[in-house]
């Protein structure tokens, strides 16, 4: 491999690199060409590649991208997991070919979010629910008291309008109800009260009509001396 060729690699691998939301290294000895292809595909699925490279290209590609940190993993023959998408689904590939494999893909350790996984860490990461299984679970939690809410407010619709029709039937609401009787309003009492008084007033005697006449002469006269 010329200057030219190393260089390319470099730039790629840097690319890999700055584009990848975790990395994952593998010791790679002793898995077959075949199986690497197998295992591209898979992590293919999960939105990431597998890159084998050397070790010193890869570091200075780590210096390139502004990731020293990668360089510790990049110890013994090496292949770098880069993932685009869901780190728990691509780690999830890595363990499941390993434990098939029962030997080769042993694993040394990550990268996420700028921070050094350890081999365990990333184990730890392969055994978490991918981002799929995750968005279920948070939709089916969301959905859950909407659907009893909805639930609720159909049984309270259906059990007032059981209600309405019932009271509809004993004929208080609609067309057959009674009419009410309209209250007596302010203005028609003064003309029951003038009524009332025309009525007592007639039935009332006459008393200066009736009264006896008193002849004025006799309170007039006088004992003779």
């Amino acid at each position: 491999m010329n200057r030219d060729e190393k260089a390319a690699v470099i730039d790629q691998i840097a690319e890999d690199i700055g584009g990848a939301e975790a990395i994952f290294a593998v010791d790679y000895r002793g898995i077959t060409v075949a199986q690497i292809k197998e295992l591209r595909t898979k992590l293919g699925d999960a939105d990431a590649s597998l890159r084998v490279a050397k070790n010193s290209l890869a570091e200075r590609a780590a210096d390139q991208a502004g990731t020293p940190e990668l360089k510790p993993l990049l110890v013994g023959p090496t292949a770098l997991a880069f993932v685009r998408g869901d780190a728990a689904a691509a780690a999830k590939v890595l363990a499941d070919t390993a434990r098939v494999l029962r030997g080769p893909l042993a694993s040394k350790g990550g990268l996420l979010g700028g921070e050094l996984l350890t081999a365990a860490q990333v184990d730890a990461i392969a055994k978490l629910p991918s981002r799929e299984v995750l968005y279920g679970q948070l939709v089916g939690m969301v959905a859950a008291p909407l659907t009893g809410v909805a639930r609720g407010l159909n049984a309270l619709i259906q059990g007032l309008a059981i209600q309405l029709g019932a009271i509809q039937e004993q004929g208080l609401v609609g067309s057959g109800a009674p009419d009410a009787a309209a209250p007596e309003t302010t203005e028609d009492a003064p003309a029951a009260e003038a009524d009332a008084s025309a009525q007592a007033s007639a039935a009332e005697p006459d008393v200066e009509a009736t009264a006896p006449e008193t002849d004025a002469s006799d309170d007039a006269t006088t004992p003779d001396a």
